[in-house]
Parts: structure tokens; C-alpha cells; sequence
């Protein structure tokens, strides 16, 4: 019971320690964090991997049925196979009951990514640095911070880092919806436009069209302090989410999450599910969601 009573004491004093630091839960920005590249905290979260290292065998990670939330401290990098100088970590896989794969690619100084397999499209997102993205007719694209590029199916291509990047990468394989194809796609958030959000109160965006081709999106979703989903969603859709920025409460099933910037969550079918931002800074988080094709 002592021993108990020890680790609740030095959980409480962890959050104390971070609620009274600069970059705490309830502090207010700093103006060294507001000079910060966007989406920096997905890197250098609050509760990071140090934070913890006095709490041995304690994580926020959890992983039920139907549910799951990766937080940074959990996570395991080993080197992505077919990149070069690259190490990733598997962040929601078909072994939890997906249908797709979430995965950080952290791509070193002349680094390079592999192909994924045959029929196998993909979506990458950049969190942090910038690559070089090149294609079948050998012309070039930079994607920097909050940029993203979707690849076709079977589409060749190759993601090429001189200095450091860490990207954000979603992959399935892609259902063939009879005649209609998809395309290569690239571009950034800021230049998507604000689309309506019938009794909501969030802003939203979506990276890909909302043609049959497509199998699946990815949605950027803003909130303000205090602001909230008003839909309490029970749906057939599968999810896998990062908070880019801010932080909230995530309700999953029966379970309640304080969550944060560097946060991954995997939401099975008919998961309830519902979030509200906390905190003094917008809430930021992509999530992907799989569309256009009958459940049967």
C-alpha cells in the first residue's frame, strides 16, 4: 500500500511540475513556444518520454477492443523496411483490427522511403522538416511542415530528405470501385477550403476529394478552447487519429482520455466516441476516415 500510495504521490507531482512549466496543461503560450514551428509539440510533447522516466512500467497508453490511444512514451522505432536511413514506429496495424496502417516515418540526414506493396495506396503528412517528393515522370515536389501528397495505388515515387523530416503515413489497400481511379494529389492545409459543418462548431478541412474513387479521407479538425463535438458519433467508419496541436478530453466507450499533441487514438466501428478542447490554445487533429464503399 505504501508503494501505491508512492506512485499516486509522484504521478500528481509530474502534473503539477507540467501545469506550473512554461509548456504546462494550464499555462498559457510562452512567447518562445509561440515562435515555434506549427506541429512542434507532435515531436516535443508536453508529457514527453523524459517526463516519465521516473515512473517505471507507467504509460497513457491503452488498448481495448475497440479502442486505442498510443501516447509517445509507448512508442517503438526500428528501421522502416525498403527506406533507407529511416526509422519508424507502427502506430495502429491490421494485428488491432483495422483496416489500415498509421505509421511515423522519422527520415534522417540523405534519406530516402521505400514502395509500399502492390495495390497498396498511401497518404503522407509532414509534421516536422521537409522532403522531396518525386514522381514516374520525374518531376519534383517539396512538402514542408503541413503539407501532405496522396500516391495512387502501385503509383511509383520517392520521398528524399536531406537534413531531417518526420512524417505521418497512412496506407490500405485500396478497393477498386469498378471504373473510377484515383490521382496523385498534393498540397497543404492552409490551402484547403473551410467546409460546412451542419450543428457544429468546428472548423473543418479534408485533404482528398470527396469523389467515389477515393476510399478514404483524411479530415483537419479545429477547436477552440472549450468547444466540443455536439454529435455523440456511433458509426461503421474506422478512425485513426494525431492531435497536431492543443490538447482535450477524448470520451472512448466508457472511457474518458486527457489527451495532447503527439497523441495517436484508433477508434474501431461503432466505437462512441466524443472530444472537447481544453486548455488556452487551438485544438488541432487529423483524422482519417475510411469512405465511399458499402460495409457489407
Amino acid at each position: 500500500m505504501r508503494s501505491l500510495h508512492l506512485i499516486v504521490f509522484i504521478i500528481i507531482s509530474l502534473f503539477v511540475k507540467a501545469s506550473k512549466s512554461d509548456d504546462g496543461f494550464c499555462s498559457a503560450p510562452s512567447i518562445d513556444e509561440k515562435t515555434k514551428p506549427i506541429y512542434w509539440k507532435v515531436t516535443n510533447p508536453t508529457l514527453s518520454p523524459s517526463h516519465l522516466q521516473d515512473l517505471p512500467g507507467y504509460t497513457r497508453s491503452v488498448y481495448k477492443r475497440d479502442h486505442a490511444l498510443i501516447t509517445p512514451e509507448s512508442h517503438v522505432y526500428s528501421p522502416l523496411p525498403d527506406w533507407t536511413n529511416t526509422l519508424g514506429a507502427y502506430l495502429i496495424t491490421p494485428a488491432m483490427g483495422s483496416h489500415f496502417v498509421m505509421y511515423f516515418a522519422k527520415m534522417k540526414g540523405m534519406s530516402s522511403s521505400g514502395l509500399p506493396p502492390k495495390d497498396i495506396e498511401r497518404l503522407v503528412f509532414v509534421v516536422e522538416g521537409a522532403v522531396t517528393l518525386t514522381n514516374t515522370s520525374c518531376s519534383s515536389q517539396k512538402l514542408t511542415v503541413d503539407s501532405y501528397a496522396y500516391l495512387p495505388p502501385n503509383f511509383y515515387h520517392s520521398l528524399d530528405c536531406v537534413e531531417s523530416a518526420t512524417l505521418v503515413v497512412f496506407e490500405r489497400r485500396y478497393e477498386h470501385p469498378g471504373s473510377h481511379t484515383t490521382e496523385y494529389i498534393f498540397g497543404s492545409t492552409d490551402k484547403q477550403p473551410l467546409l460546412e459543418t451542419p450543428g457544429e462548431v468546428f472548423e473543418l478541412r479534408k485533404l482528398l476529394p470527396a469523389s467515389l474513387a477515393y476510399d478514404f479521407n483524411i479530415h483537419i479538425m479545429d477547436f477552440q478552447p472549450g468547444e466540443f463535438l455536439n454529435v455523440k458519433e456511433v458509426h461503421y467508419n474506422q478512425h485513426g487519429l494525431l492531435l497536431l496541436e492543443g490538447q482535450g478530453l477524448y470520451r472512448l466507450g466508457d472511457n474518458w482520455y486527457p489527451v495532447e499533441a503527439g497523441d495517436v487514438i484508433w477508434m474501431a466501428p461503432f466505437v462512441p466516441q466524443w472530444y472537447a478542447a481544453l486548455g488556452k490554445t487551438r485544438s488541432r487533429y487529423l483524422l482519417y476516415k475510411d469512405v465511399n464503399r458499402n460495409p457489407l
